[in-house]
């Protein structure tokens, strides 16, 4: 039989999820991004296992859900990670080094100046197959054109 308590607690419970719910709900939304620059010697190099990584910007638009960029020195012989796919397209703008980049099912090989774009969920990577530090700048988006992560 179902107590009184067991209906105080019942109404509790549902009671603080629905405020909980609320306020996650109101959360601001982050602003939006606007015209800015960023100084190539302002922006920390922070070190990991294949090189190191320069975070810039992860934020919305006027026009995007979120423009993100960050810069990877990819250390000789090195890949970030294995080939991989999201749903956010992508561009690479290879600065210096020598890479191979997995596009579109073919790895091509190519120098500073090269320019990548992955589109949404197609296979990529790209691995330093020079003998110096390869640096290349990345710059995804999303919009609500964009498809939802596949759930792994």
């Amino acid at each position: 039989m179902i107590s009184k308590r067991d209906i105080g607690v019942a109404l509790m419970t549902v009671v603080a999820t629905y405020a909980v719910s609320i306020v996650a709900q109101q959360k601001p939304a982050p602003e939006k991004l606007h015209s800015i620059s960023y100084d190539w010697t302002a922006l920390e190099a922070k070190p990991n296992a294949y090189g190191a990584v320069r975070s810039v910007v992860r934020a919305p638009t006027p026009t995007l859900e979120e423009l993100e960029m960050h810069i990877t020195m990819l250390n000789a012989g090195q890949t970030s990670h294995a080939p991989h796919q999201h749903p956010n397209e992508e561009l690479i703008i290879l600065r210096e080094g020598t890479v191979e980049a997995l596009v579109h099912g073919e790895w091509k090989r190519l120098g500073p100046g090269s320019i990548i774009f992955q589109a949404s969920n197609e296979l990529h990577g790209i691995r330093n197959v020079g003998s110096s530090p390869a640096t290349y700048h990345v710059v995804n988006w999303k919009t609500a054109a964009t498809p939802p992560a596949s759930a792994k």
